[in-house]
Protein backbone atom coordinates (compact mmCIF):
# COMPACT_ATOMS: atom_id res chain seq x y z
CA UNK A 1 0.00 0.00 0.00
CA UNK A 2 1.35 3.39 -1.02
CA UNK A 3 -0.50 6.43 1.71
CA UNK A 4 0.19 10.27 0.80
CA UNK A 5 -1.66 12.44 2.75
CA UNK A 6 -1.56 16.04 2.13
CA UNK A 7 -1.70 18.95 5.00
CA UNK A 8 -0.97 22.76 4.45
CA UNK A 9 -2.48 26.42 5.27
CA UNK A 10 -5.82 26.66 3.22
CA UNK A 11 -5.29 28.45 0.12
CA UNK A 12 -1.98 26.62 -0.69
CA UNK A 13 -3.36 24.22 -3.34
CA UNK A 14 -4.36 21.15 -1.55
CA UNK A 15 -7.16 20.54 -2.99
CA UNK A 16 -5.44 21.09 -6.52
CA UNK A 17 -3.00 18.36 -5.30
CA UNK A 18 -5.66 16.08 -4.30
CA UNK A 19 -7.32 16.29 -7.56
CA UNK A 20 -4.25 15.47 -9.53
CA UNK A 21 -3.50 12.25 -7.29
CA UNK A 22 -7.10 11.52 -7.98
CA UNK A 23 -6.51 11.77 -11.54
CA UNK A 24 -3.61 9.16 -11.94
CA UNK A 25 -5.01 6.54 -9.61
CA UNK A 26 -5.06 7.63 -5.88
CA UNK A 27 -8.05 7.12 -4.04
CA UNK A 28 -8.44 10.39 -2.69
CA UNK A 29 -9.92 11.04 0.74
CA UNK A 30 -10.26 14.75 1.94
CA UNK A 31 -10.91 16.20 5.74
CA UNK A 32 -10.42 13.03 6.95
CA UNK A 33 -9.91 12.68 11.01
CA UNK A 34 -7.03 11.49 11.86
CA UNK A 35 -8.25 9.72 14.72
CA UNK A 36 -10.24 7.53 11.81
CA UNK A 37 -6.78 7.13 10.13
CA UNK A 38 -5.33 3.80 11.28
CA UNK A 39 -9.01 2.04 10.89
CA UNK A 40 -9.26 2.63 7.11
CA UNK A 41 -6.09 1.44 6.49
CA UNK A 42 -6.93 -1.36 8.66
CA UNK A 43 -9.99 -1.97 6.60
CA UNK A 44 -8.10 -1.52 3.18
CA UNK A 45 -5.46 -3.91 4.34
CA UNK A 46 -7.92 -6.82 4.86
CA UNK A 47 -9.49 -6.69 1.57
CA UNK A 48 -7.85 -8.67 -1.31
CA UNK A 49 -4.07 -7.81 -2.07
CA UNK A 50 -3.81 -5.40 -4.61
CA UNK A 51 -0.32 -4.38 -5.81
CA UNK A 52 -0.94 -0.99 -6.57
CA UNK A 53 -3.27 0.15 -3.67
CA UNK A 54 -3.03 3.79 -3.34
CA UNK A 55 -4.77 5.95 -0.80
CA UNK A 56 -4.51 10.00 -0.82
CA UNK A 57 -5.56 11.41 2.19
CA UNK A 58 -6.18 15.04 3.26
CA UNK A 59 -6.14 16.88 6.97
CA UNK A 60 -5.60 20.05 8.08
CA UNK A 61 -7.47 22.68 10.01
CA UNK A 62 -10.97 21.65 8.57
CA UNK A 63 -10.50 18.57 11.62
CA UNK A 64 -10.91 18.98 14.88
CA UNK A 65 -8.22 20.60 17.11
CA UNK A 66 -7.55 17.02 18.77
CA UNK A 67 -7.39 15.19 15.40
CA UNK A 68 -4.79 17.48 13.90
CA UNK A 69 -2.92 17.29 16.94
CA UNK A 70 -2.80 13.64 17.44
CA UNK A 71 -2.01 13.16 13.06
CA UNK A 72 1.99 13.16 13.93
CA UNK A 73 1.70 10.43 16.75
CA UNK A 74 -1.08 8.46 14.46
CA UNK A 75 1.42 8.90 10.98
CA UNK A 76 4.33 7.14 12.86
CA UNK A 77 2.84 4.68 13.96
CA UNK A 78 1.44 3.61 10.57
CA UNK A 79 4.92 4.17 9.37
CA UNK A 80 6.39 1.52 12.01
CA UNK A 81 4.03 -0.90 10.98
CA UNK A 82 5.20 -1.00 7.61
CA UNK A 83 2.96 1.16 5.75
CA UNK A 84 4.84 3.65 3.11
CA UNK A 85 3.58 6.48 4.29
CA UNK A 86 4.83 10.39 2.29
CA UNK A 87 3.45 13.57 4.03
CA UNK A 88 3.47 16.36 1.50
CA UNK A 89 2.50 19.94 3.40
CA UNK A 90 1.83 22.58 1.13
CA UNK A 91 2.27 26.39 1.93
CA UNK A 92 2.94 29.71 0.61
CA UNK A 93 3.54 33.24 2.02
CA UNK A 94 0.79 34.91 4.05
CA UNK A 95 0.11 37.60 1.86
CA UNK A 96 -0.16 35.54 -1.34
CA UNK A 97 -2.82 33.96 0.55
CA UNK A 98 -4.63 36.58 1.73
CA UNK A 99 -4.81 37.43 -1.56
CA UNK A 100 -5.94 34.28 -3.04
CA UNK A 101 -8.77 34.19 -0.28
CA UNK A 102 -9.52 37.96 -1.71
CA UNK A 103 -10.06 36.57 -5.42
CA UNK A 104 -12.22 33.82 -4.19
CA UNK A 105 -14.04 35.31 -1.34
CA UNK A 106 -14.01 32.34 0.43
CA UNK A 107 -14.29 31.66 4.51
CA UNK A 108 -10.93 30.66 5.83
CA UNK A 109 -12.09 27.77 8.25
CA UNK A 110 -10.55 28.94 11.39
CA UNK A 111 -12.09 32.96 10.65
CA UNK A 112 -14.81 34.08 12.11
CA UNK A 113 -16.83 37.67 13.27
CA UNK A 114 -13.54 38.53 16.13
CA UNK A 115 -10.64 36.33 13.82
CA UNK A 116 -9.47 38.43 10.36
CA UNK A 117 -8.00 36.39 7.61
CA UNK A 118 -4.23 36.93 8.88
CA UNK A 119 -4.75 35.96 11.97
CA UNK A 120 -6.00 32.66 11.42
CA UNK A 121 -3.53 32.02 8.71
CA UNK A 122 -0.99 32.45 11.57
CA UNK A 123 -3.47 30.11 13.83
CA UNK A 124 -3.44 27.55 11.87
CA UNK A 125 0.42 27.78 10.70
CA UNK A 126 0.90 27.11 14.51
CA UNK A 127 -2.05 24.64 14.65
CA UNK A 128 0.01 22.59 11.54
CA UNK A 129 3.46 22.77 12.86
CA UNK A 130 3.71 19.67 13.86
CA UNK A 131 2.60 18.08 10.68
CA UNK A 132 5.43 20.31 9.07
CA UNK A 133 8.08 19.29 10.62
CA UNK A 134 7.29 15.62 9.66
CA UNK A 135 6.83 16.27 6.41
CA UNK A 136 8.92 14.75 4.01
CA UNK A 137 8.35 17.12 1.22
CA UNK A 138 6.91 20.81 1.45
CA UNK A 139 6.22 22.42 -1.44
CA UNK A 140 6.09 26.44 -1.55
CA UNK A 141 2.74 27.49 -3.92
CA UNK A 142 3.89 31.39 -3.93
CA UNK A 143 4.95 31.34 -7.32
CA UNK A 144 3.24 28.05 -8.98
CA UNK A 145 0.15 28.72 -11.31
CA UNK A 146 -2.19 25.55 -11.07
CA UNK A 147 -0.75 23.69 -13.63
CA UNK A 148 2.40 24.38 -12.04
CA UNK A 149 1.45 23.07 -8.94
CA UNK A 150 0.01 19.99 -11.11
CA UNK A 151 3.26 19.49 -12.62
CA UNK A 152 5.04 19.51 -9.26
CA UNK A 153 3.52 16.90 -7.65
CA UNK A 154 3.28 14.26 -10.53
CA UNK A 155 6.59 14.56 -10.95
CA UNK A 156 7.73 14.39 -7.57
CA UNK A 157 4.77 12.36 -5.47
CA UNK A 158 3.83 9.88 -8.61
CA UNK A 159 7.05 9.82 -10.82
CA UNK A 160 8.78 8.53 -7.84
CA UNK A 161 9.17 5.25 -9.60
CA UNK A 162 12.07 3.97 -7.27
CA UNK A 163 12.06 3.29 -3.95
CA UNK A 164 14.66 5.69 -3.32
CA UNK A 165 15.48 9.42 -2.56
CA UNK A 166 14.01 11.39 -4.65
CA UNK A 167 16.46 14.83 -5.42
CA UNK A 168 15.30 17.90 -6.51
CA UNK A 169 18.37 20.11 -7.91
CA UNK A 170 16.71 24.10 -7.51
CA UNK A 171 18.02 27.05 -8.91
CA UNK A 172 16.96 31.01 -7.79
CA UNK A 173 17.57 34.49 -7.02
CA UNK A 174 17.84 35.58 -3.78
CA UNK A 175 16.28 38.71 -4.56
CA UNK A 176 13.13 37.11 -5.20
CA UNK A 177 13.60 34.64 -1.65
CA UNK A 178 15.15 31.53 -0.72
CA UNK A 179 12.79 28.58 -1.16
CA UNK A 180 10.77 27.17 1.68
CA UNK A 181 11.40 23.34 0.47
CA UNK A 182 14.92 23.45 0.24
CA UNK A 183 17.18 21.40 2.34
CA UNK A 184 20.46 22.34 1.42
CA UNK A 185 21.19 25.50 0.21
CA UNK A 186 24.42 27.12 -1.59
CA UNK A 187 25.04 30.42 -2.52
CA UNK A 188 26.96 31.60 -5.68
CA UNK A 189 26.59 35.01 -5.64
CA UNK A 190 30.34 35.37 -4.88
CA UNK A 191 30.78 33.73 -8.63
CA UNK A 192 31.07 36.38 -11.46
CA UNK A 193 28.15 37.51 -12.82
CA UNK A 194 27.18 37.26 -16.57
CA UNK A 195 24.32 39.89 -15.65
CA UNK A 196 27.37 42.42 -16.08
CA UNK A 197 28.27 41.43 -19.49
CA UNK A 198 25.31 43.26 -22.04
CA UNK A 199 25.38 40.73 -24.70
CA UNK A 200 24.57 37.94 -21.93
CA UNK A 201 22.66 39.66 -19.87
CA UNK A 202 19.42 38.60 -21.51
CA UNK A 203 20.16 35.10 -21.44
CA UNK A 204 20.24 31.99 -19.02
CA UNK A 205 22.65 29.40 -17.95
CA UNK A 206 20.96 27.44 -20.14
CA UNK A 207 22.66 29.11 -23.01
CA UNK A 208 26.75 27.98 -23.91
CA UNK A 209 27.55 31.54 -23.81
CA UNK A 210 26.73 32.20 -20.12
CA UNK A 211 28.37 28.47 -19.31
CA UNK A 212 31.71 28.88 -21.65
CA UNK A 213 31.97 32.50 -19.51
CA UNK A 214 31.33 30.70 -16.26
CA UNK A 215 33.75 28.11 -17.19
CA UNK A 216 36.25 30.41 -17.98
CA UNK A 217 36.60 31.64 -14.26
CA UNK A 218 38.49 29.22 -12.42
CA UNK A 219 36.34 29.95 -9.22
CA UNK A 220 33.29 28.53 -10.64
CA UNK A 221 34.77 25.09 -11.39
CA UNK A 222 36.23 25.54 -7.36
CA UNK A 223 32.92 25.87 -6.11
CA UNK A 224 31.04 22.94 -8.64
CA UNK A 225 34.01 20.91 -6.97
CA UNK A 226 33.34 21.71 -3.69
CA UNK A 227 29.31 21.77 -3.52
CA UNK A 228 29.92 17.80 -5.42
CA UNK A 229 32.29 17.01 -2.14
CA UNK A 230 30.07 18.01 0.51
CA UNK A 231 27.07 16.43 -1.35
CA UNK A 232 28.51 13.20 -2.14
CA UNK A 233 29.81 12.97 1.39
CA UNK A 234 25.96 13.92 2.74
CA UNK A 235 23.65 12.99 0.66
CA UNK A 236 23.91 9.10 1.31
CA UNK A 237 23.31 9.89 4.99
CA UNK A 238 19.99 11.76 4.06
CA UNK A 239 19.05 8.75 2.09
CA UNK A 240 20.17 6.30 5.02
CA UNK A 241 17.58 8.29 7.50
CA UNK A 242 14.72 7.10 5.24
CA UNK A 243 13.76 10.46 3.43
CA UNK A 244 12.28 10.50 0.42
CA UNK A 245 13.03 13.32 -1.16
CA UNK A 246 15.78 16.03 -0.64
CA UNK A 247 15.82 19.70 -2.19
CA UNK A 248 19.48 21.12 -3.01
CA UNK A 249 18.53 25.15 -3.77
CA UNK A 250 20.99 26.81 -5.59
CA UNK A 251 21.09 30.49 -5.48
CA UNK A 252 22.78 33.51 -7.42
CA UNK A 253 21.19 37.30 -7.33
CA UNK A 254 18.65 36.80 -9.89
CA UNK A 255 18.56 33.32 -10.80
CA UNK A 256 19.18 33.04 -14.27
CA UNK A 257 22.58 32.91 -14.92
CA UNK A 258 24.98 31.33 -11.98
CA UNK A 259 22.95 29.22 -10.43
CA UNK A 260 21.00 27.66 -13.74
CA UNK A 261 24.10 26.81 -14.68
CA UNK A 262 25.20 25.23 -11.54
CA UNK A 263 21.91 22.97 -10.70
CA UNK A 264 22.63 21.47 -14.78
CA UNK A 265 26.30 20.43 -13.87
CA UNK A 266 25.09 18.60 -10.35
CA UNK A 267 21.98 17.25 -11.98
CA UNK A 268 23.79 15.84 -15.06
CA UNK A 269 26.37 14.43 -12.07
CA UNK A 270 24.10 13.32 -9.68
CA UNK A 271 22.36 11.34 -12.46
CA UNK A 272 24.54 8.76 -11.88
CA UNK A 273 24.50 8.21 -8.59
CA UNK A 274 20.84 8.42 -8.00
CA UNK A 275 17.59 7.11 -9.59
CA UNK A 276 15.41 9.82 -9.48
CA UNK A 277 17.01 13.35 -9.79
CA UNK A 278 15.01 16.42 -11.24
CA UNK A 279 15.53 19.99 -11.89
CA UNK A 280 13.51 23.09 -11.50
CA UNK A 281 15.03 26.71 -12.45
CA UNK A 282 12.36 28.15 -10.31
CA UNK A 283 12.96 32.20 -11.97
CA UNK A 284 12.90 30.79 -15.57
CA UNK A 285 8.77 29.32 -14.66
CA UNK A 286 6.26 30.67 -16.58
Amino acid sequence: MRLVIISGRSGSGKSSALQLLEDVGFNCIDNLPASLLPELVRRVSDQPPVDNTRLALGIDARNLWQDVQQAPRVIDELRQSGIHCDVIYLDARSPVLVQRFSETRRKHPLSDNRTHLLEALNQEKELLAPLAAMADLVIDTSSLSLHQLRDLVKTRVVGKASPGMAILFQSFGYKHGVPVDADLVFDLRCLPNPYWIAELRHKTGLDPEVAEFLRAHPETADMERDIKSFLERWLPSYQKSNRSYTCVAIGCTGGRHRSVYMVEQLARYFAGHFDNVQIRHRQQQK
